[in-house]
């Protein structure tokens, strides 16, 4: 079972990955096409081009570890990325809906408080 923190910062590659990469593979991935540190402790989604498989990767303080779902039936449905980005940023729940078959694109939310980033 995957546990994600509320506070957890997580990406969702944009492209599709090659399923066949491990451990060295995704963080190659993830310093080449995201430009990000594998050992930040952020989670790094990854699927494959027909969207029925998803790897999770994160660094947990003493390792890495690998999620890796395989669906029998259906696909993920990831986010789309605006303009070109490489990357898309999730809410922890968001991923867990996303996990368990939800499009997220059909969602709608309830409007919520958001603090504003306070100036420098």
């Amino acid at each position: 079972m995957l546990n994600v923190a509320a506070s957890a910062r997580i990406w969702v590659c944009t492209g599709a990955a090659d399923m066949r990469k491990s451990f060295d593979g995704l963080c190659g991935l993830i310093r080449s096409w995201l430009g990000s540190d594998p050992l930040s402790g952020d989670l790094f989604v990854f699927h494959n081009k027909s969207g029925d498989r998803v790897k999770i990767l994160t660094f947990e303080g003493d390792g890495l570890a690998i999620y890796y779902k395989r669906l029998e039936a259906g696909r993920f449905h990831f986010p789309l990325a605006a303009d070109g980005a490489r990357q898309v940023t999730l809410r922890a729940a968001d991923l867990l809906m996303l996990l368990d078959g939800v499009d997220l694109q059909s969602v709608q939310r309830q409007k919520r408080y958001q603090r504003q980033p306070q100036p420098a």
